[in-house]
């Protein structure tokens, strides 16, 4: 088993040295920084110790010769990146053979210069590689290929993806109470959440909101927290975290990371935690147990933190007096700007070396090094140790509870959020007095059949066309969806049916409010079944614009390209439902059938006309004979028959896009196997065995 009882690495400590010079000249020795890491390595492996003899086992991660390719969109073939596969196809190598592990109780850094393959190693560890990669290798969990079961291991992305309107309690409680289990009380879930909070130093942040546009909030380092919070949750004994101190400061970035660092110390749980991290402070460095530096996809160094100043120095790249041992090591394998910049080799003023060169010489360095063969030592002992199956299953909360907090987070969110419902019911408003004074009073002549229909078509079609000014909101609320759903906090059955049952009080609001505006000042039928019967059709038509967005924004994530394609759809149903072109003046191809059918502004307006010609007689014309013959309205079935099916379509556009996420769920394993394929120098397949999993018996 390789030691970390290194001696401090040079850069460290010349710049502890230097801080202490300037706190008021006392001298530090340095074999403190060396005790330091001793005492820490100690206590951790007491409580290894201690976990392991318990009811839960700490998780061991391998990886041997791990390689992932992705397509090359450029064409352009470089030496060492493009590999032919079976077909012929030419594709980028991203990851090159990696070999490591990761043990319980410690922390495992994965740096390197940016494009280097920090992340795509997380994901590939993490099973969240994409469909477009190709991946190869042997990973192993306690020496077996498993699947983890839901709570035993946890992701942490780079973007912190929340709802901006909760505050930071409220998002994780609402998280506990999805995560954990029935058998759980609703307190003792609290208690779980306000303990989390605690542990990430959040406590005075507790009642403060989020934050995010138009919305002050919590720092940069606190949103950082509270995804992490979240994710810890259900005391996941494998936690993966990509880049979590990106866009923090320095003193945010250590104080995040300590808080990693320390979570065993707080909940006695013996984790195996692996962060990429581009360019930590000297501070954060000396939080690492283990260190693993890639450059361009391959390994120029792995094992213990403290011994890698030890190895660039013992191959000529000493870390300089005074400077930080990350940037040190990052500034000798960043071959971006190695047309402009030489690495040093040896002593200042002597003779200099390319960063490719450099590069070569720790690759070849480290492949026949003593690192590399206690790596390779370490993994055949614990591939063969025998911890055996991964067997702690923990449950979910119940389809029920999720369905419930699903709405109440959605109702809140919605509510506290100007841009989802209110800036719209203002606008509603406004265009509704606009439409009571410029139909003002229709009357009963020959024209005002003509203006009834336009002012009927009006709110069916471009009153209800506003609602995609809420999609960029809901858009925001998908990004929240996914990463939850990524990592198995609940169905997407419950999630639709949360946001469904919570939209439907304000969409009720916006209904009666500008409808009760548009209905009665231009003089309809005055009576209150007509009155409720126009509401209800408002409404149902502005939950279909909704139910219609959420299924291009499953589709089309980004809000400009889904608003575009979302007011298309619109304009060519409108077109087609039977108004600014009468039904049998439309082209049959395409236009009548089917999309005349299939529009549900067709059922929009066919259910509004009789319900306010029907009963009326308009300059001697009756209102049956209005509506088949100059408006062509179907007069075999009742209006209420044109609002069932505008309700029913409602159910189907929410199960389309119920069934696009579960099928786009269904199909992303099947595409990623079907790309994947040994490449160049690789006899183990691996097709993601242990990925996070989605929630199992979710629906």
């Amino acid at each position: 088993m390789a030691s970390i009882n290194h001696p401090c690495p040079p850069g460290a400590c010349d710049y502890e040295a230097r801080h202490n010079f300037r706190a008021g000249g006392r001298r530090l020795e340095i074999e403190t920084a060396t005790l330091r890491v001793e005492e820490t390595t100690t206590m951790k492996q007491m409580k290894s110790d201690v976990i392991d003899g318990g009811e839960e086992k700490g998780i061991w991660l391998t990886w041997k010769d791990v390689w992932v390719t992705a397509s090359n969109t450029t064409g352009k073939k470089k030496k060492k990146e493009n590999i032919n596969n079976a077909n012929g196809s030419r594709r980028k190598t991203i990851l090159g053979g990696l070999t490591g592990y990761a043990k319980p109780g410690e922390l495992l850094a994965i740096m390197g210069p940016s494009g280097c393959g920090k992340s795509t190693l997380l994901d590939t560890l993490a099973g969240r590689l994409g469909s477009n990669t190709r991946q190869a290798g042997e990973i192993l969990i306690n020496g077996q290929k498993q699947a983890l079961a839901y709570g035993t291991s946890a992701y942490v992305a780079q973007d912190d993806t929340l709802l901006t309107t909760l505050t930071v309690g409220e998002a994780v409680y609402y998280s506990a109470q999805l995560q954990l289990p029935d058998t759980m009380s609703k307190e003792e879930k609290r208690e779980r959440a306000e303990f989390t909070i605690r542990e990430m130093g959040l406590q005075d942040a507790i009642n403060t909101r989020i934050g995010g546009w138009g919305i002050k909030g919590i720092s940069g380092g606190q949103k950082r927290r509270v995804s992490i919070c979240i994710e810890i949750l259900t005391r996941p004994r494998l936690l993966f975290l990509d880049e979590p101190t990106s866009g923090l400061d320095s003193a945010a970035s250590y104080y995040v990371m300590n808080r990693i660092a320390s979570l065993d110390r707080k909940d006695g749980i013996q984790r195996t935690i692996i962060a990429s991290i581009h360019q930590p402070s000297t501070e954060v460095f000396q939080l690492f147990d283990n260190l693993c530096l890639l450059s361009s996809g391959r390994t120029v160094f792995f094992g213990p933190a403290s011994a890698a100043s030890e190895f660039f120095a013992s191959n000529g790249f000493p870390c300089p007096a005074l400077q930080n041992p990350s940037d040190h090591f990052l500034k000798t394998i960043n071959k971006d700007f190695d047309d402009n910049q030489d690495i040093e080799l040896g002593l200042a003023g002597t003779q200099r070396k390319p960063t490719e060169e450099a590069i070569e010489i720790l690759v070849k360095s480290y492949k026949s090094s003593d690192l590399n063969q206690q790596v390779q030592a370490e993994l055949a002992a614990l591939s063969t140790q025998g911890n055996g199956m991964v067997e702690n299953q923990r449950g979910h909360a119940s389809f029920h509870t999720q369905c419930i907090v699903l709405t109440k987070r959605s109702f809140v969110n919605m509510r506290r959020d100007v841009g989802y419902y209110w800036l719209r019911l203002v606008i509603y408003v406004a265009v509704a007095l606009g439409l009571a004074t410029v139909f003002y009073d229709l009357g009963m002549s020959e024209e005002s059949i003509k203006d009834r229909a336009a002012l009927l078509a009006f709110v069916s079609s471009f009153i209800t066309f506003m609602t995609i000014g809420g999609f960029p909101s809901f858009v925001e609320d998908m990004k929240v969806f996914q990463r939850e759903r990524l990592n198995g906090h609940y169905g997407v059955t419950a999630y639709v049916i949360g946001n469904t049952l919570s939209s439907i009080p304000y969409l009720l609001l916006v209904s009666l409010i500008p409808g009760a505006i548009a209905y009665y000042l231009p003089g309809l039928q005055k009576t209150a079944e007509h009155f409720i019967f126009f509401c209800i059709v408002l409404f149902s038509c502005l939950m279909l614009v909704e139910s219609l967005m959420m299924i291009v924004a499953s589709i089309v994530p980004n809000f400009l390209m889904g608003i575009i394609t979302g007011a298309g759809l619109q304009g060519i149903m409108i077109l087609a439902g039977g108004f600014f072109r009468l039904p049998n003046d439309l082209p049959r191809i395409f236009w009548k059938y089917p999309l005349h059918f299939v529009a549900f502004h067709r059922y929009a307006y066919q259910g509004l006309f009789k319900n306010e010609y029907e009963g009326l007689r308009i300059a001697g014309k009756s209102g049956e004979y209005i509506l088949r013959n100059i408006w062509q309205v179907n007069m075999s079935y009742s209006k209420w028959v044109d609002l069932a099916i505008l309700l029913g379509s409602i159910v189907v556009y929410r199960v389309v896009f119920l069934a696009i996420i579960k099928g786009t769920e269904k199909m992303k394993p099947l595409v990623s196997s079907l790309f994947s394929g040994p490449p160049k120098r690789s006899n183990h397949i691996m097709v993601n065995p242990y990925a996070t999993p989605l929630q199992e018996g979710a629906t």
